[in-house]
C-alpha cells in the first residue's frame, strides 16, 4: 500500500503545482512589504492575516508534496528540485514572519486592537506570540543572508543525512543466507522472535555505520554548530531557550518533567532486567533484545487486519475517528511497507488545506506495527479535530503534538489487554513497557546527548569517535545497569533523525512529555468515559491556541507540577508490578 499524492498535485509537472508555485513566491514577497510598511491598526492586521492563510495554505500544499515525496523516495529528482526552489521562498517567509513580530513589539496595546475584531480574535495567540518574539528577531540587515546561508548549511546538511540514510544498504544473513536491505528494514528485524535475526541485524548495523559516520558526523556538527550561531543572532541565552519558545513550554514545566523521568529510571533499569530473565539470561539486557517480543505474541496482521482492529476498536471511543481511519486505508493516506530510498521509521504529516492527512510507516507486520498505525493515525485524529480551525492557528507544538498519538497507543493496549489470556497479557504489558522505557529512559539519554553535543559545539567540531563515546555516556547513565554494558549503541546519534532537524532543536523531551501528559488525559477519560469525548476533541482544538500550561490547564492538570508526572509515571510502576507477578506464576 502506498499513499496518493495526486490528492495534492498530479505531478511535479502539473500546471496546478506551477501556478501555486508562483502564487506562492508573488505573495511572499507581497507579505514581506506588508509587513515593513504596515501602519498598525486593525484593517492591517486583518489584511496581513488573510495573506498569511492564503500563503499558509500554498506552502503547506506544495512543501508537503516535495517532502513527502522524498520521504517515501529519498532519489526523486523533480522533488529535490522543488524542494530547492521552496527553500528561498521559506525564507521570504521567515522575513515577513520577522518582520510583522518587529511591527507588533511596537504595539503599545495590542489586546485592544485584538478586542475590535473577530478574526483577530480567532488570531490572538498568534498575534501575541509575534509580539513576544519580537525580542527575538535577527537584525533586518543580517536575516536575508543568514537564512540564504541556512539553504547551503544546516538544511543542505538535513537533506544529505536523509539521503545517506535512506539509501544505506546493510549486508546482513537471514536464514542463511547473505542479503542487501535497507537500514530500516535491518533495524525492523529487532522485533524478530528469533533471537539468532535480533543479534545478526544488530552486528550487522553496527558494523555498516563506519561507511557513512563521516558524513553523518559532519552533518551533525554542522546542523548544531548553525544552531548555537542562530540562538546568539536571536538573542536566546542557549539553543534549549529556542527550542522551548518554539514548542511554548517553559523552563520550570521541563524542569518538573526531567525531575519525574530520572527518578523513574531505577524502576525502568529493573524492567530491563527482568526482561533480560525472560528471555534467559542474567544482568543487563542486550541492546539487540530491546524489542525482543515475549509472550505470546497476538500473530501476524495484514493490512486488512489492522484496518478491521483499528476501525473496530476505536469505533467504541468515537464513531468520528472510526470513520476517519477508514478513510484512510480506503483513501490511501497511507504509506505502508519499507523499500530502498524511502525514510525509516513512521510519522504522520497534516494537509490542513485538504482535510486529510499523510501517514509514512515501515509495517513488518507485528502487533507493534499496527500500534504505529493506531498512533499515528492518532495524529491523523487531532489534524481531523482541528479541520474547523482557522490554518494558522492549527500549527501545535511539539509536546502537545503526541497527546492523541499516544491516547491511541495506550487505549489500543488496554482494550486487547482485556481480552488476552495470560501470556498475551504477558507480552501486551512488556510492550506497553517496552515503548515506555524508549520515551523516557532512552529520550533522556538523547536529550543528554544532544545537550553534551551543542555545548561542545563552541569550541570544537566532533568527531565520529567523539560522538560514539557521548552517546555510550549518555545510555550509561540513563540506562544504567537495565543494558549490557558490552552490548549497547554507540551509533545511535546516526540513525535517529531527529537531531538533525533544522527547526527544531532537542527534539526528544516533547516525546516524553507526550507520553506522560497522554497518560494523565486518559486517567480523565477512565474516570469520565463517554462524557469526556467533547473535553478531549477541545483539548485538541485549542493546541495550537495557547501556552503548553494553558492548553493543559483547560482539563485541569498541571504540568508544572512534578507530582502530575509522577501520578503518570505510577502507572508504568504497575504496569511493571503486574508482568513480574505474571512473569513468576
Amino acid at each position: 500500500m502506498t499513499w496518493d499524492l495526486t490528492k495534492l498535485y498530479a505531478s511535479f509537472d502539473a500546471p496546478e503545482f506551477a501556478a501555486d508555485m508562483k502564487e506562492l513566491k508573488e505573495l511572499a514577497d507581497k507579505a514581506v512589504e506588508q509587513a515593513r510598511g504596515m501602519e498598525i491598526g486593525v484593517p492591517a492586521l486583518e489584511e496581513a492575516i488573510r495573506l498569511s492563510e492564503r500563503v499558509a495554505t500554498l506552502a503547506t500544499k506544495t512543501m508537503s508534496f516535495a517532502q513527502l515525496t522524498l520521504a517515501a523516495d529519498a532519489n526523486c529528482e523533480p522533488a529535490m528540485a522543488a524542494y530547492a526552489r521552496l527553500l528561498p521562498v521559506m525564507n521570504r517567509l521567515e522575513e515577513a514572519s520577522s518582520a510583522l513580530s518587529a511591527k507588533l513589539g511596537t504595539a503599545e496595546d495590542l489586546d485592544a486592537l485584538i478586542a475590535q475584531s473577530e478574526l483577530l480574535t480567532a488570531h490572538a495567540f498568534l498575534l501575541k506570540k509575534y509580539k513576544q518574539n519580537a525580542a527575538h528577531v535577527i537584525d533586518p540587515a543580517l536575516e536575508p543572508i543568514v537564512l540564504k546561508m541556512q539553504m547551503t548549511g544546516g538544511n543542505a546538511w538535513e537533506q544529505l543525512r536523509d539521503q545517506l540514510d535512506a539509501n544505506h544498504m546493510v549486508e546482513v544473513e537471514v536464514d542463511g543466507k547473505k542479503k542487501s536491505l535497507p537500514l530500516s528494514a535491518v533495524r525492523g528485524m529487532a522485533n524478530s522472535p528469533d533471537a539468532a535475526v535480533r543479534k545478526a541485524a544488530y552486528e550487522a548495523e553496527i558494523a555498516a555505520y563506519p561507511k557513512m559516520e563521516i558524513p553523518m558526523a559532519a552533518c551533525l556538527n554542522g546542523i548544531k554548530g548553525e544552531a548555537r550561531t542562530l540562538c546568539e543572532l536571536k538573542h536566546f541565552d542557549t539553543v534549549l531557550d529556542m527550542a522551548l519558545d518554539i514548542s511554548n513550554m517553559d523552563r520550570a514545566t521541563l524542569d518538573a518533567l526531567l525531575q519525574a523521568m530520572e527518578e523513574s529510571l531505577p524502576m525502568f533499569r529493573r524492567y530491563l532486567r527482568l526482561k533480560a530473565k525472560m528471555l534467559g539470561y542474567e544482568g543487563g539486557l542486550k541492546f539487540y533484545d530491546l524489542f525482543a517480543p515475549v509472550g505470546k505474541a497476538q500473530g501476524d496482521y495484514t493490512p486488512e487486519d489492522a484496518h478491521a482492529l483499528l476501525v473496530k476498536e476505536f469505533g467504541a471511543f468515537s464513531p468520528r475517528m472510526a470513520s476517519m481511519m477508514d478513510r484512510a486505508f480506503n483513501e490511501r493516506w497511507i504509506d505502508m511497507f519499507p523499500r530502498e530510498g524511502k525514510s525509516g521509521g513512521a510519522f504522520c504529516s497534516g494537509m490542513h488545506p485538504l482535510g486529510i492527512s499523510y501517514v509514512l510507516t515501515n509495517f513488518e507486520g507485528s502487533y507493534g506495527s499496527v500500534s504505529t498505525l493506531a498512533h499515528e493515525l492518532g495524529h491523523a485524529y487531532h489534524n481531523e479535530c482541528m479541520r474547523d480551525v482557522p490554518i494558522l492557528m492549527a500549527d501545535y507544538p511539539m509536546p502537545l503534538a503526541e497527546t492523541a498519538s499516544i491516547f491511541n497507543e495506550t487505549l489500543l493496549a488496554e482494550r486487547m489487554l482485556q481480552k488476552a489470556d495470560r501470556d498475551v497479557q504477558i507480552a501486551m504489558l512488556e510492550q506497553q513497557l517496552s515503548d515506555a522505557a524508549q520515551v523516557i529512559v532512552d529520550i533522556m539519554s538523547r536529550f543528554l546527548f544532544e545537550k553534551e553535543v551543542v555545548d561542545r559545539r563552541a569550541d570544537t567540531t566532533l568527531s565520529p569517535r567523539e560522538l560514539c563515546q557521548i552517546m555510550l555516556d549518555a545510555q550509561k547513565k540513563t540506562y544504567g545497569d537495565g543494558l549490557d554494558p558490552d552490548c549497547m549503541h554507540p551509533y545511535m546519534w546516526a540513525c535517529k533523525s531527529h537531531y538533525y532537524s533544522t527547526q527544531v532543536h532537542f527534539y526528544n523531551f516533547p516525546y516524553a512529555f507526550g507520553q506522560l501528559f497522554a497518560v494523565g488525559v486518559y486517567a480523565l477519560y477512565q474516570k469520565k468515559g463517554a462524557d469526556f469525548l467533547p473535553d478531549y476533541e477541545k483539548l485538541l482544538r485549542m493546541a495550537g491556541s495557547g501556552t503548553v500550561r494553558e492548553v493543559a490547564a483547560s482539563v485541569g492538570i498541571d504540568v508544572a507540577d512534578v507530582n502530575f508526572w509522577r501520578t503518570s509515571l505510577k502507572v508504568f510502576e504497575d504496569k511493571l508490578a503486574r508482568l513480574e507477578k505474571l512473569a513468576g506464576e
